[in-house]
C-alpha cells in the first residue's frame, strides 16, 4: 500500500470512529454536517462565532468559549473537508451600564456610564479607550494559546457600514421583531422598548428609548432625546441594537453556522432565532454549557472580576490542564478556583499516559485528544504533580536545582533537558506552594499508637538498601500499617500525612520516600517524634 493509500485510510478510519463517538465535540460536529448534507454553503465554509462583552476584564469564561468552539470545529474538520472560519466578536459598541468592581479609576468611569465602550477612556491608560484595552487583553490571551481566529469589533462593523444593510433589514422587520419581543418583557418595559437603539448626538449615550422608523430604505429614524425630536440616520454607526437583536442580526450579516452559550442565555438564543428567521436567515446551530462558579458557588463575572485570570491559572499549572479542566462536562457547572489546579494537573497528565494505548475510539473519546487535536505528544511525566507539591513541602523554600536534585533519588537521568516539562511544572509547584500551600502547612505531634508505628517504620526503613524502589518501601508502609492497631490503612496514611507532611491529604508514601530519600525521611520520622517528645 502506498503511502497515501495509508493515509486516506487512516482518515477513512478517524471519520469511521467520529461518526459514531459520543464525545461532545463530535457529537456537535454532526450537527453541522447534517446541517449542509446537501454540500457547502453559498459562502464556501462554515462559520464559527464566539462572542465576548468587553464590560470589564476577560477571565476564563471568555477563554472557554473559544477554547470549546476551537474543538468543536477541529472535530468537524475530522468529518468534513469544506473550509471554516472562527470569528471572535466583540461587542464593544454596547453601552456601560455599571463600572466594574476590579479596575482602578472607577469615578472617572463613572462619568461616561451608558456611553459604547470604545467611546469610554481607559482606565488603565494605554489604549484609546476601554473597549480597546480589553480586546488587547482578550486577543493577547487568545494568541497566547494559538487560537486560530479573526477579530471582529462590533463599532468597527457599525462605523464601517459593514451592517448597514442588515440594518436596513431590521428597520424594515421593524414590527415583526417588535412581536418577537413584547411578549417577553414586562409591561413597563414594553412602554419604552425599541429594537433599535440611537446613539444621543447631545450626551453620546446609546438610548433607551421608542424608535419611530422613518424611512428604512434610507436608514431613517425619530425619537426624542433630552426633550427634543431628533431625525437621524440608524447607519454608519449611528445607532446599534438592543443585544437579542443584535445578536440575530449579526448571524444573519456574518453567516453565522455555530455559536455556543450559557445556560443562562437559552432564553435568549430561542428569541435570538425566532428574530434571525424574521430576518430571512437559519440560525447557527450551538449548545447550551453550564457556568463556572467561584469557590462560593457564585457565577463567576467580569464585573465582580471573582472569577481565575489565565495569568492566575497558568502561573500555577500549565496551559494543557485548563483546557482539560474546560474540556470536561460541559453541561456541568464547576468551580473554577485556585484548589481545583493540582487535580487537573494530575488528570491531564493520566489522560495523556493512557491515550497510546487506546484503541482509536477510545483516543476519540479522550480529552487530550481535543486539547492537541489528535497530536498527542507522547514524552511520559515520571512523577505526579501532587507528590512535586509534597516533595516541596517538605523542602520548604526550595530552589528547581535542589528540587532536580531530589528528583535524581526516583528518575533516572533526571534532568531539564530529558524532561523539559516536568521542569516547567517544577515552577508551578513552586509558586503553588508559596502561596497556597505553605501557609496552611502544620505538622501535628503523634499520638502514642501513632508514634509507636512510626517507630516500626523508621527500623524498616533502616533495614532496607538506600536504593530501594517505591514498591518496596511501599510494602513496608503497608506492613507497618497492618500490624500498627489501626482500624483501618486510611488512619495511618492519615497520620503520616498529618505528621511527617502537615497536610490532610497526601501521596503515595512509597513513592513519596523514594523521591525524598530514605534518610531524608527517617530524619522527618525523627522529628515527628520529637515533637511528641517536646509536646
Amino acid at each position: 500500500m502506498t503511502e497515501a493509500n495509508e493515509r486516506a485510510t487512516s482518515v477513512n478510519e478517524l471519520r469511521a470512529a467520529a461518526m459514531d463517538s459520543k464525545a461532545w465535540p463530535y457529537e456537535e460536529a454532526r450537527k453541522l454536517l447534517k446541517r449542509y448534507a446537501g454540500g457547502p454553503p453559498a459562502k464556501g465554509h462554515v462559520l464559527f462565532e464566539t462572542g465576548y462583552g468587553p464590560s470589564g476584564l476577560p477571565h476564563i469564561g471568555t477563554f472557554n468559549e473559544v477554547l470549546r468552539t476551537t474543538m468543536v470545529r477541529n472535530a468537524y474538520h475530522a468529518l468534513s473537508d469544506i473550509p471554516t472560519r472562527l470569528i471572535a466578536f466583540s461587542d464593544d459598541m454596547d453601552g456601560l451600564r455599571k463600572v466594574p468592581d476590579n479596575v482602578p479609576n472607577q469615578a472617572m468611569l463613572a462619568l461616561h456610564l451608558g456611553k459604547p465602550l470604545t467611546r469610554i477612556p481607559d482606565p488603565f491608560g494605554k489604549f484609546e479607550s476601554f473597549a480597546h484595552h480589553n480586546n488587547a487583553t482578550l486577543r493577547d490571551f487568545l494568541d497566547r494559546y494559538g487560537f486560530d481566529y479573526e477579530f471582529l469589533s462590533s463599532t468597527d462593523c457599525y462605523a464601517s457600514g459593514r451592517f448597514d444593510d442588515a440594518l436596513r433589514g431590521v428597520l424594515r422587520a421593524y414590527d415583526a421583531i417588535m412581536g418577537v419581543m413584547l411578549p417577553t418583557l414586562r409591561k413597563e418595559r414594553q412602554a419604552t422598548y425599541s429594537p433599535v437603539l440611537p446613539i444621543s448626538p447631545k450626551s453620546g449615550v446609546v438610548l433607551q428609548v421608542p424608535v419611530e422608523v422613518v424611512d428604512a430604505e434610507a436608514g431613517l429614524i425619530r425619537f426624542v432625546d433630552d426633550g427634543d425630536v431628533i431625525e437621524q440616520s440608524a447607519l454608519g454607526g449611528l445607532a446599534k441594537l438592543q443585544w437579542k437583536v443584535d445578536w440575530a442580526m449579526r448571524w444573519a450579516a456574518l453567516g453565522v453556522d455555530y455559536e455556543m452559550a450559557g445556560k443562562d442565555l437559552i432564553d435568549s438564543v430561542v428569541q435570538s432565532s425566532k428574530i434571525a428567521r424574521v430576518l430571512g436567515a437559519r440560525p447557527p446551530e450551538g449548545f447550551n454549557y453550564e457556568m463556572f462558579l467561584d469557590e462560593k458557588g457564585e457565577k463567576i463575572s467580569k464585573s465582580k472580576g471573582n472569577g481565575l485570570s489565565l495569568d492566575q491559572w497558568l502561573t500555577y499549572g500549565p496551559q494543557e490542564s485548563l483546557a482539560f479542566y474546560i474540556y470536561r462536562e460541559p453541561k456541568k457547572a464547576k468551580s473554577l478556583h485556585m484548589g481545583v489546579i493540582p487535580r487537573a494537573v494530575d488528570d491531564y497528565w493520566q489522560f495523556r499516559a493512557n491515550w497510546p494505548g487506546q484503541e482509536l475510539p477510545q483516543k476519540l473519546g479522550n480529552p487530550v485528544h481535543h486539547i492537541h487535536d489528535g497530536k498527542v505528544p507522547d514524552a511520559p511525566l515520571p512523577v505526579t504533580f501532587g507528590l512535586l507539591l509534597n516533595l516541596v513541602g517538605v523542602l520548604g523554600e526550595a530552589s528547581r536545582e535542589q528540587v532536580w536534585g531530589y528528583l535524581g533519588n526516583y528518575v533516572p537521568d533526571a534532568s531539564a533537558a530529558a524532561y523539559p516539562e516536568l521542569d516547567r511544572l517544577i515552577d508551578h509547584a513552586l509558586a503553588y506552594h508559596r502561596d497556597f500551600i505553605a501557609p496552611t502547612l502544620q505538622r501535628r505531634a503523634p499520638d502514642a499508637r501513632e508514634a509507636a508505628a512510626l517507630e516500626a517504620l523508621d527500623a524498616q526503613l533502616a533495614a532496607l538498601p538506600a536504593d530501594a524502589d517505591a514498591e518496596a518501601i511501599q510494602n513496608a508502609v503497608y506492613a507497618v500499617g497492618n500490624a500498627g492497631g489501626f482500624e483501618t490503612l486510611r488512619d495511618w496514611f492519615k497520620a503520616l500525612y498529618e505528621t511527617l507532611l502537615g497536610t490532610a491529604q497526601g501521596p503515595r508514601m512509597g513513592s513519596f520516600i523514594a523521591l525524598y530519600g530514605i534518610g531524608n525521611s527517617r530524619a522527618l520520622i525523627a522529628e515527628a517524634l520529637a515533637l511528641r517528645a517536646t509536646g
